[in-house]
Order: C-alpha cells, then structure tokens, then sequence
C-alpha cells in the first residue's frame, strides 16, 4: 500500500466509548482488555452460492476464510469471538461445506467463548458447528450487531465499508473501518465480500459528523480524515451486499 506511505496516522487503536480497540490489517477488530476478536462478514461458501446460480468462482472462498481468522486466533489466543453476523452466505451455506471445512470450524468453537450475532444472511447460524447464536452482545459501553443503527456505542458490520484516497498520481480503494469515536462499523473479513464506499449516503446517515476510515494496508491500517475521502467514480449504487 506504498501510495498510502505518506499516511498522517499510523496509530491504529481506536477509542470507542472510554474503550480502547485495536483495527488489524486483516480487518478484524482486537479488544485487548477483554481479549475479544471481532469479526464480521465472512460470507463463507458465497463462491459456491454464485457457482449454483451460473456465476463460476474459485471454490476456494471458505478455506481462505477461515485461515484468517485461524492465523489471528493462534497468534492472540482471544477468549472471546465474535463474528457480526452474515457468516455464511446463505440459509443452506451449511450444507455445502466440506467435511475439512466443518472439523475447522468446529476446532474454532471450542477452542474460544465462539458468539454468532444474527445477520440478514443466516438468522439461524447452524448449531452442529458450536458456539452460541445471538441477536446482539452487549458488553460493558459497546453494543455488538449486525445491522448499524448509529446508537452511541455500537459496532457493527453489514455495509462493508471501504475507503478511496489519492496519493502519489494515483487513487488507492481499500476496505477499512468506519468510526467517528462514538460508533464503529467493520469492513468485511470474507475472501470473496466486496465493499461500499464511505461516501455513500448509507453511512452519512450514521455519521452525521463525518467519519474517519481505518484503510486496509497489508501490514498495518492507515487513519484517513474525511477531507482525504473520495468517492467512487461509478454510482455507489451499482453495487449490492
């Protein structure tokens, strides 16, 4: 992410409600205190659910996935996980996971307090493959879901946030995270989940004061102002969650 290098901010916690969190550059969000990851998004076998509809992708959508966030569970050790909701991509994602698939996912429930909120994809996460269901996690300050609302305190996912800055002649687009120190919203961690550009009027509604965007970089996350944000050159509304 070299057209970002002269980035005014390299500090990647961010202060939520009197909490102090920390944006990784795998776009999963650490709360250290708590020793909590938070994910959301995955999407798993989205590539599978494109394919039965005559869109072929690489089936490889859900192993790359999960090695994300198995990667970031050896490497923190967390408590706690949280996924934010639309972890798989569709009511019947389940069915088409393969059996290595299904022995990862469950080696992660147990091995973690392993929470899935309820997304608009998957209200009902299956209960062969461990962990606990939840509609919304509430822990001290902070108020975890799937869809934003703009309540003060609140992280969430569902708009897969990314950002687009200019720099060095050329314009970099990049998923982030979106926070303005009241409220947060989570880019996507799934391989195969696109992204919705900050400037839309989705998160000016949430952010009536503007934002800043935690940009993506492949080993760190870069903290852009919102005077530095661009929009895209096609209608945000060409693109669909």
């Amino acid at each position: 992410m070299q057209a970002l290098s002269d980035s005014p901010a390299s500090d990647t916690r961010i202060h939520l409600c009197g909490h102090w969190l920390v944006a990784l550059p795998e776009g999963a969000l650490w709360w250290p205190d708590t020793a909590t990851l938070i994910v959301s998004d995955l999407h798993l076998e989205k590539g599978s659910s494109y394919a039965a509809r005559g869109q072929m992708l690489p089936p490889y959508d859900t192993h790359r996935t999960l090695s994300g966030v198995e990667r970031l569970c050896r490497a923190l050790l967390p408590h706690r996980v949280i996924s934010l909701g639309d972890s798989f991509h569709d009511r019947s994602a389940e069915t088409r996971l393969d059996a290595a698939c299904c022995e990862r996912i469950r080696a992660l429930t147990s091995a973690h307090d392993w929470l899935w909120v309820e997304g608009n994809h998957d209200p009902d996460p299956p209960a062969h493959l461990g962990g606990r269901a939840e509609k919304r996690v509430t822990l001290g300050a902070l108020s975890l879901c799937h869809e934003p609302t703009g309540a003060r305190g609140e992280i969430a996912g569902h708009l897969h946030p990314a950002a687009r800055v200019r720099g060095r002649g050329r314009s970099v687009r990049r998923r982030c995270f979106a926070s303005d120190g009241e409220r947060l919203v989570m880019p996507a961690f799934g391989a195969f989940t696109g992204g919705l550009n900050v400037r839309d009027a989705a998160f000016a509604s949430l952010f009536p004061g503007g934002l800043i965007a935690f940009m993506l970089g492949q080993d760190r996350v870069f903290a852009m102002a919102s005077r530095k944000l661009l929009s895209d050159r096609q209608p945000a509304s060409s693109w669909r969650l």
